[in-house]
């Protein structure tokens, strides 16, 4: 398995494009791989045969871990004779494969602890890299792990069954063997709902990692919404009288993107605390201000693209940066890279007219900021003559944050001071 960005550990495999057997051509397209939203081709390094496939569809890799093995032709590689060469990655061989894990292997290891902790002989159990991370990093053990009912391809445990069993407040957490039953105890109801019928939809792969990701977040961090109102006459009527102007100097269209994440990134500057993540018991501050822009797909999903280094960049940059990520989501060409390193992100929900949000903060991160409709109505000013009502650009800012390390004040102040950034605009500036 090919390492496809600077902090891409594991991929999944989507479709392999040549069967076992089958030649090709230096270049040729092998296969499609999946890492987070965005998908791979993964071309051949040389002409040759096919020989193996370790993995197949849906199956989750680690980098480096061998997927195929491959008989190369000498006049590709440049050597005297063919030789073999293997595409890799670090996950075990899963269950019924064609090569016997060895034994000191770790999945055997996993497989062996878990029945032997249930005492069962009937076969061994299967746990994903991500599912025993997701353990560790909840203290599950294998006993419970291996309680939990799972959904996915032949019984297997998905990502999305840890989060529902944490979500229904880890049942078996406590499960012993045999246990008299406690009639004054509360146990979770198990609720047959009435799902109704209609037509069925299967979720496509990146709406299931959607899915996962908010109920992650939501399960993480204990979600708290502060709210405020900005004037943003001054900005509107700046960029309506230059936005022609800037296009035709820069030869990029100017919208409210880049106004929004420049005045996001100085206020983060102002408030490094927002700009953070939770390891543990251990907050880290992030060096760098990455702002993600959450931008709908064609298809409807949700991608959120990285504004990089976003504090250092000028209008100009800031504009092109913001163009290019929004051109490349809409013909769905965003790489690995595009998407990966934020630290603070911002949604845009004004776009589809909605006048708030309350966002879900987009994990590891703290805090998301939720940016309302531009809507013109009347407000109460304070003139030199006293106070007057006049028509306003007014917006409403949602800003989510997570209450374990943002508290109230630094969450309020953080808000506030971006909507006084977007009331100061400077209506003078040059362009």
């Amino acid at each position: 398995m090919p390492k496809m960005g600077e902090s891409i550990t594991e991929g999944t495999i989507i479709n392999w494009l040549v069967s076992d057997g089958d030649t090709f051509e230096e270049g040729d397209i092998i296969l499609e791989v999946a890492t987070d939203k965005v998908d791979n081709e993964v071309p051949a390094p040389a002409s040759g045969t096919l020989l193996e496939t370790k993995y197949q569809a849906k199956d989750v890799v680690k980098v480096g871990e061998v997927i195929a093995i491959l008989e190369v032709e000498a006049s590709s590689s440049k050597q005297k004779s063919k030789e073999e060469t293997v595409i890799t990655s670090n996950k075990s061989e899963k269950p019924n494969s064609k090569r016997k894990p060895k034994k000191e292997h770790k999945q055997s290891y996993i497989e062996q602890s878990v029945s032997s902790s249930l005492g069962k002989s009937e076969g061994a159990l299967f746990f994903s890299p991500l599912i025993i991370k997701i353990a560790k990093e909840q203290h599950i053990s294998f006993e419970e792990l291996a309680r939990i009912p799972a959904t996915g391809h032949e019984g297997r445990l998905r990502k999305s069954d840890v989060f529902q069993y944490l979500e229904d407040g880890r049942p078996y957490k406590f499960a012993q063997p045999i246990a008299e039953k406690d009639p004054t105890a509360y146990r979770i109801p198990q609720l047959q709902f009435d799902k109704g019928k209609g037509k069925v939809i299967e979720m496509d792969r990146m709406r299931q990692m959607i899915a996962d990701h908010m109920v992650y977040s939501k399960h993480t961090s204990p979600h708290v919404t502060a709210y405020v109102e900005a004037d943003l006459t001054n900005m509107v009527n700046w960029r309506n009288a230059n936005k022609v102007a800037f296009q035709d100097k820069y030869g990029e269209r100017l919208t409210f993107t880049p106004l929004f994440v420049e005045a996001v990134a100085k206020a983060v500057k102002d408030f490094p605390n927002i700009n953070a993540s939770v390891d543990g018991n251990n907050i880290i501050i992030k060096e760098d201000i990455n702002i993600g822009m959450a931008t709908a797909l064609p298809s409807g999903n949700l991608i959120v693209p990285v504004v990089k280094n976003a504090d250092t960049k000028d209008l100009k940059e800031l504009a092109a940066n913001v163009n290019e990520l929004a051109g490349k989501a809409r013909e769905n060409k965003l790489a690995g890279d595009d998407i990966k390193g934020s630290t603070f992100t911002i949604s845009n929900v004004g776009t589809f007219g909605s006048v708030m949000g309350t966002p879900i903060i987009n994990q590891p991160e703290v805090a998301i900021l939720a940016l309302g409709i531009i809507k013109k109505r009347p407000e109460v000013i304070e003139t030199e003559h006293g106070d007057e009502i006049a028509i306003r650009s007014m917006m409403y800012l949602s800003l989510s944050f997570d209450h374990r390390v943002v508290d109230g004040f630094l969450g309020g102040s953080f808000v506030r001071r971006v909507a006084d950034y977007f009331e100061q605009f400077d209506v003078n500036r040059i362009i």
